[in-house]
């Protein structure tokens, strides 16, 4: 299918990704859909529902041939390391031991990040759960230095997933720089926080960013809609990466059709169509509302892309 033509180009310094799978389950599609918006980037978490270290090595290469015969970079891949269904108190070997696959893996993507949370809680005092997390955290910090990865924390669940405090808190103590940090637009509208007031407190340390916008619903629960159709202060978000000369990646995270934290899925052949749909309704929504009111300056602090 021929590339749609773009109604705009990024501002300077930001390219546009997806992660994949928010378009379809097998990557032939998944790199459709990018390249229908004539992007050339994909962000990667499953294949066939089967997440990136999961796959055997013959599935990894027939990937990376897909990759390479579409042209296709990879921007990073998004890992289960201490997310949502890892517990604090859950057995380390498997985030350890998927680092050890993606440290393997990642040199033939191209991509040095890897994305990662700061483990949900089960039971423990407030301590004891700083404890552990800053323990595991220093642990896979040093084992993606050795590998030259970076891991980039995402403000979602975990103990350092919805405070700038304790993101700060826990660069510090683990004080590699392979921890840095990647700010999901959307994410503040479910956990409740101000987004603009979070990613004030952190700009400094973010090398990624996911786009998403959405509704409140209830406590802890929100709908998603297109890009700048919700209450996720994404104009301002946005406008503050660019006034401060941010560079790197934004990529696009639709959650209308695909949601694993919550176990929905109605992704089916209208889905690559949708993906495309929200990527140009962010392009759009950038070129009218975003870079109209944002002044760049010549230098600024962030991601290096």
């Amino acid at each position: 299918m021929p590339a749609d033509i773009r109604p705009a180009a990024p501002p300077p310094g930001i390219r546009y990704a997806g992660i994949g799978d928010e378009a379809a389950p097998a990557l032939a599609d998944q790199l459709a859909a990018v390249h229908r918006l004539g992007w050339d980037a994909v962000e990667l978490r499953t294949v066939d529902g089967r997440a990136l270290a999961d796959l055997d090595d013959l599935a990894f290469g027939a990937l990376t041939e897909q990759l390479a015969a579409t042209g296709t970079d990879v921007v990073c891949v998004d890992s289960r390391i201490a997310d949502w269904s890892r517990p604090v108190t859950g057995p380390f070997a498997r985030d350890t031991d998927e680092l050890h696959t993606l440290a393997r893996r990642c040199p033939a993507l191209g991509t040095r990040y890897v994305r990662v949370m700061s483990y949900p809680n089960d039971g423990l005092a407030e301590p004891e759960w700083a404890r552990r997390v800053e323990q595991r955290m220093t642990v896979l910090a040093r084992q993606a230095e050795d590998a030259g990865l970076v891991l980039l924390h995402e403000n979602c669940a975990g103990w350092a997933g919805t405070r700038a405090d304790r993101m700060l808190d826990l660069l510090a103590r683990v004080d590699s720089p392979a921890l840095r940090l990647l700010f999901d637009t959307g994410n503040g509208v479910p956990y409740g926080y101000a987004a603009t007031e979070l990613l004030a407190a952190v700009v400094d340390f973010v090398d990624h960013v996911h786009i998403k916008d959405a509704l409140p619903t209830g406590p802890g629960e929100a709908v998603y809609t297109l890009p700048g159709q919700g209450a996720a202060q994404l104009r301002e978000c946005l406008g503050l990466l660019l006034r401060g000369g941010w560079r790197g990646t934004w990529s696009i995270e639709p959650h209308t059709r695909l949601r694993p934290h919550d176990g929905t899925d109605s992704r089916d052949a209208d889905g690559p169509a949708a993906f495309v749909a929200y990527g140009r309704e962010l392009e759009r929504f950038v070129a009218k509302e975003v870079v109209a009111v944002a002044v760049p300056a010549a230098h600024g602090s962030g991601g290096h892309g």
